[in-house]
C-alpha cells in the first residue's frame, strides 16, 4: 500500500476535480479549475495523505518504518503527529477558501515533506536504500505536492489580478 496509496491520492484528486468541473456551471473559466485542482489536492494529497501518515507511523510504527527502510524509532511518534497536522490543516484549506490559510499550508508542507524528500534523495544515495516507502511514489509527491498547492495559488493570485477569469 505504501506504494499505491500516493498514485491513488493524486489519482482521485484529479479525477474528482474534473468531475466537478464537468457538471459545474458553464462556462468553465480558468480560475474555477485552479479551485476545484487545489480543493481536491487539499483534500487527498494532502490531507487524507497526512491521516494516512499519521496512522501509518502512530499505530503501525513497525510496518511504516519496515516500508521506509528503516528500523522504528521514537520519532516517528513526532513524525505522526507532523502528518496529523499537515492533514487536518489541508481537510479544513480544502473548505475554507482563505488564500492565506493554504498558503500557510503549502509552506508547512514545503518544510516538513521537502525534507523528508531532501532525507530520502540522501539515504538513496548514501545506503542505496530503494524500500517503497524511500524511493517509491512518496519520494515524488513529496515535492510535487507543496509545489502543486503553492504553484496553484500563485496562479489564482494572478487570476485574481487579471479582470478575464
Amino acid at each position: 500500500m505504501v506504494f499505491w496509496f500516493p498514485l491513488l491520492a493524486w489519482a482521485a484528486a484529479l479525477l474528482i476535480a474534473f468531475y466537478m468541473l464537468a457538471r459545474g456551471p458553464r462556462p468553465i473559466t480558468a480560475g474555477r479549475v485552479v479551485d476545484q485542482l487545489l480543493r481536491y489536492i487539499l483534500v487527498f494529497p494532502v490531507g487524507l495523505m497526512g491521516l494516512w501518515g499519521f496512522t501509518g507511523h502512530v499505530f503501525f510504527a513497525e510496518q511504516a518504518a519496515a516500508s521506509i527502510g528503516w528500523a522504528p524509532s521514537p520519532f516517528q511518534f513526532e513524525v505522526g503527529m507532523a502528518n496529523l497536522g499537515i492533514g487536518l490543516a489541508g481537510i479544513i484549506g480544502a473548505f475554507l477558501p482563505s488564500p492565506g490559510f493554504r498558503a500557510a499550508v503549502g509552506v508547512m508542507m514545503a518544510g516538513f515533506l521537502g525534507g523528508a524528500g531532501v532525507g530520502h534523495l540522501v539515504q538513496i544515495g548514501e545506503t542505496g536504500n530503494m524500500a517503497a516507502g524511500n524511493a517509491g511514489p512518496i519520494l515524488y509527491t513529496d515535492f510535487l505536492t507543496p509545489l502543486a498547492v503553492l504553484g496553484l495559488l500563485l496562479v489564482q493570485r494572478f487570476l485574481v489580478r487579471s479582470p478575464a477569469t
